[in-house]
């Protein structure tokens, strides 16, 4: 749920801001966007997602794009970077908390998150937000398979599971191909990984929010035209 309870992409093109600085002696910078977003896509099936992920990536488009003239100091430079969106604070959106807070007085709460289990789990406890959540899920990547793996193990039908997030690929389409429902929340800013072409859209039914804060209110609509339709999710 990263760009949908805190801020997560701005952290990376903030780093990628700096990266473009520190290249560019070496290159353009376009051609520095170009070359590092196309090694970091290769480089999920390596290192899967995040910030480790995106550090190597870096350093590996680093040497590609100098030839190999990049210097140690400016390689330290780059692991430097990557460090420094470990350790960056978790900055919550606004509504995040008084609308977990009000959710999970009638629901029983799921966090699913992708990438790292140590940088995930760290940023979780970090928010401050766990304690909201019955149970919390770091998952390798989001697919049908994993979604339907995670509700099996939990015990949870896909009539009774609905999945909020702001990424297309990964939180709205593998969840609405398992039965399942979701509402899409907009990010202002998509790692091009994540987005999805118009045609993958069609006949697709979700529900779009503009905010988190409109939450409670569209599932309480739901329950009431579908008479309670989370089942034994629903906990009051």
């Amino acid at each position: 749920m990263d760009d949908t309870l805190w801020h997560n992409e701005t952290y990376y093109l903030e780093t990628g801001a700096s990266f473009k600085q520190l290249l560019a002696a070496y290159v353009r910078p376009e051609e520095i966007e170009r070359v590092l977003g196309e090694i970091e896509i290769r480089n999920v099936a390596l290192y899967g997602y995040g910030i480790k992920s995106y550090t190597l990536s870096m350093l590996e488009a680093a040497i590609a794009l100098t030839g190999g003239r990049i210097t140690g100091k400016e390689m330290r430079q780059i692991l430097e970077l990557g460090q420094e969106m470990l350790r960056a604070e978790v900055r919550l959106f606004e509504a995040a908390e008084p609308t977990l807070a009000e959710l999970a007085r009638a629901y029983d709460l799921m966090l699913i998150t992708k990438g790292d289990l140590l940088e995930q789990g760290n940023k979780v406890t970090r928010s401050g937000l766990q304690n909201y959540f019955r149970h919390v899920e770091i998952v390798q990547d989001k697919t049908a398979a994993s979604y339907r793996r995670l509700l099996e193990r939990h015990g949870i039908l896909p009539a009774q599971f609905i999945m909020v997030g702001n990424s297309l690929r990964s939180d709205i389409l593998p969840v609405l191909e398992i039965g399942a429902r979701a509402v899409y929340i907009p990010y202002q800013h998509t790692w091009a990984h994540e987005r999805v072409a118009e045609s993958d859209l069609l006949q697709r039914n979700y529900y779009e929010l503009e905010t988190l804060a409109q939450l409670p209110a569209l599932l309480a609509r739901l329950d009431d035209e579908q008479d309670g339709w989370f089942g034994t999710v629903k906990r009051k």
